[in-house]
């Protein structure tokens, strides 16, 4: 069984195959350029070099949020097609649970954090053994984040873009129970979400085109300002 997985989500775009005993292949770019011109032509660079045709890829796995809006929908929109367009399955990945699985096994809580902007990041909590969810996916500030966690005597090790950002605070609530993953780790990688999307598919929890959504936790900015001009309140986490 041949998985492609892709993540637009973050900083970097990247794609990846899975087999059923390998990483077969990933291809990740982190600059300047939009994703929208990065992913198909990445995707049919990893497809020719690994001499395979998308034809027999046999499900098609995306992280599917949380992240930036506009990489969520270019993400999605690429799976959509590409499952459209063979007649194969997609399977849905969380961003969060991607970003913990560079990091397994680890002997503490995983705690991926992406920068959600306004004082807030993205954010789920996982047990660092078998990836098993302590908190769901959410939008939470970082102050309410670090109580949180503040009640735990364990490691936790953070991963993700919103560590840059917000490492000074966590290093002053967690001291040294707070564990930073290494760079290359730090980053959205399409081979977690290609090995994630090939678990998912052997347990059958596959949808598709059609039912395939992206999971956005909040409001855009525009959505939020759109509410605020006519009086409403925005129905956050």
């Amino acid at each position: 069984m041949l998985v492609l997985g892709i993540d637009t989500c973050c900083m970097a775009a990247t794609t990846a195959l899975m087999s059923d005993d390998r990483l077969v292949a990933q291809v990740v770019q982190n600059n300047k350029k939009t994703h929208s011109q990065n992913i198909m032509p990445m995707i049919d660079f990893m497809l020719s070099q690994a001499e395979v045709s998308v034809k027999d890829v046999d499900g098609f796995a995306v992280a599917v949020g949380p992240g930036s809006f506009t990489g969520v929908r270019i993400g999605v929109a690429t799976i959509k097609a590409l499952a459209h367009a063979t007649g194969k399955p997609c399977i849905a990945v969380s961003t969060l649970k991607a970003l913990a699985n560079n990091v397994v096994p680890f002997d503490g809580i995983i705690c991926p954090i992406m920068d959600a902007r306004r004082g807030q990041v993205y954010n789920a909590l996982f047990d660092g053994q078998y990836l098993d969810r302590i908190a769901d996916d959410r939008a939470i500030s970082i102050d309410d984040l670090c109580k949180e966690l503040e009640s735990t005597d364990k490691k936790i090790i953070f991963v993700g873009d919103g560590l840059p950002v917000h490492a000074d605070k966590i290093n002053k609530a967690l001291g040294r129970r707070a564990v930073f993953a290494q760079r290359m780790q730090m980053m959205n990688l399409a081979a977690s979400v290609a090995e994630l999307g090939y678990e998912k598919m052997l347990l059958g929890d596959v949808c598709g085109y059609a039912e395939l959504k992206p999971t956005y936790l909040r409001l855009s900015q525009a959505e939020r300002e759109r509410l605020e001009r006519i009086g409403g309140k925005p129905n956050e986490k």
